[in-house]
């Protein structure tokens, strides 16, 4: 008997990327009738299987929901993990947690791994690397197969699913109308890089709050952190590229950072630059953490409500897979069947510490 093969194996042997395998093994249009010929040539003899999704759901429901984020030690990620556990608990299902560690290579080994079998659906945020490269086959490739996908935080209009996002765009507009209507004349930016959909639209608001109060826009006054910067063993050279902007732009009155690390940051260069918060320098961040509790002084920050967007992203998915069980069991009539994803916005709350006055 022949040994069994994962989707890593295939592109070792043949010495190509898992993203050119997940695709060949797809029909993908994008790889070459030669390669894709071969790979699944290659599947074919070692037993892989790459509609295992489909068979999964057709001969038997694991009553397990799988979730994919991008990191595992952000506040914001565990309490979604928190409220999907606490919904699919109570209506009966389990969870298994995924790891992409924003990459685009580990989060299709975890759709594979996870698909196989394990679980009915995925709740998932997309990693950084997947939406720079902008390649979503694997997601499109689940969702053909016959496994519902519910994204959020993160999403894609290319990628038709239900969807919980929150409103990243408002909840900047109220942060920086705080800092505004408190005094502060130039307000700062801290903020990451476009291509993730939350920093680019976190940036759009506060662009949006100046250009309410007839405020100048300066770009000198924003910071973009390049993402490798992000992680424990580089928070000293954060913590310098934040320092040297304060030094660049001694006028900063007011800080407005898209993350909560970004702000905790900002809270101690301030202090170690000699000035008062709030007095002379204010500063809010968005999710409402740990961190933000525990700073000197507290953080004001705007609160993602982290659990309330698992909770809907778990009903979403169970809803839809109890639906299509009906569907199968021809419950519902052919013309109720027509696809009508959702996408639910969950408000922001600016909670107010004492970085602000």
């Amino acid at each position: 008997m022949k040994r069994k093969i994962t989707l890593k194996q295939i592109a070792k042997e043949l010495d190509v990327s898992i993203s050119t395998v997940s695709k060949a093994l797809s029909n993908s249009k994008e790889i070459s009738e030669d390669t894709t010929q071969k790979i699944q040539a290659f599947a074919k003899l070692y037993n892989y299987r790459p509609n295992n999704i489909a068979l999964s759901l057709k001969n038997r429901k694991t009553k397990t929901i799988g979730i994919l984020i991008p990191e595992i030690v952000h506040h914001f990620f565990s309490t979604v993990i928190r409220g999907i556990e606490l919904v699919a608990n109570n209506r009966g299902y389990n969870v298994i947690v995924g790891l992409s560690n924003e990459s685009f290579t580990k989060e299709i080994i975890n759709m594979e791994m996870l698909a196989n079998g394990s679980i009915d659906g995925f709740i998932l945020s997309i990693s950084k690397e997947t939406l720079l490269k902008q390649d979503y086959h694997h997601f499109h490739a689940t969702i053909n197969q016959g496994m519902p996908i519910v994204l959020f935080d993160r999403v894609v209009n290319e990628v038709k699913c239900d969807k919980v996002v929150v409103d990243d765009f408002k909840g900047s507009v109220k942060a920086v109308n705080k800092l505004i209507s408190t005094g502060c004349k130039n307000i700062a930016l801290i903020t990451t890089m476009d291509y993730v959909s939350v920093g680019r639209l976190r940036t759009q608001g506060y662009l949006e709050a100046l250009q309410e109060h007839k405020m100048h826009a300066d770009s000198n006054l924003i910071l973009k952190i390049d993402d490798s910067l992000d992680v424990e063993d580089q928070l000293d050279n954060l913590e310098n590229e934040v320092e040297n902007f304060f030094k660049v732009n001694k006028k900063i009155d007011g800080v407005f950072a898209v993350n909560e690390l970004y702000a905790v940051t900002a809270m101690k260069v301030v202090r170690k630059l000699g000035l008062h918060i709030p007095n002379d320098v204010q500063v809010i961040g968005f999710t409402d953490g740990v961190l933000s509790k525990h700073a000197r002084p507290s953080l004001t920050t705007v609160s993602q409500h982290g659990q309330k967007i698992g909770e809907k992203a778990a009903d979403l998915l169970i809803d839809r897979l109890e639906r299509d069980e009906l569907e199968e069991a021809d419950y519902i009539e052919e013309s109720d069947r027509n696809e009508h994803f959702k996408t639910v916005v969950i408000e922001t709350a600016l909670i107010e510490r004492d970085s602000t006055k």
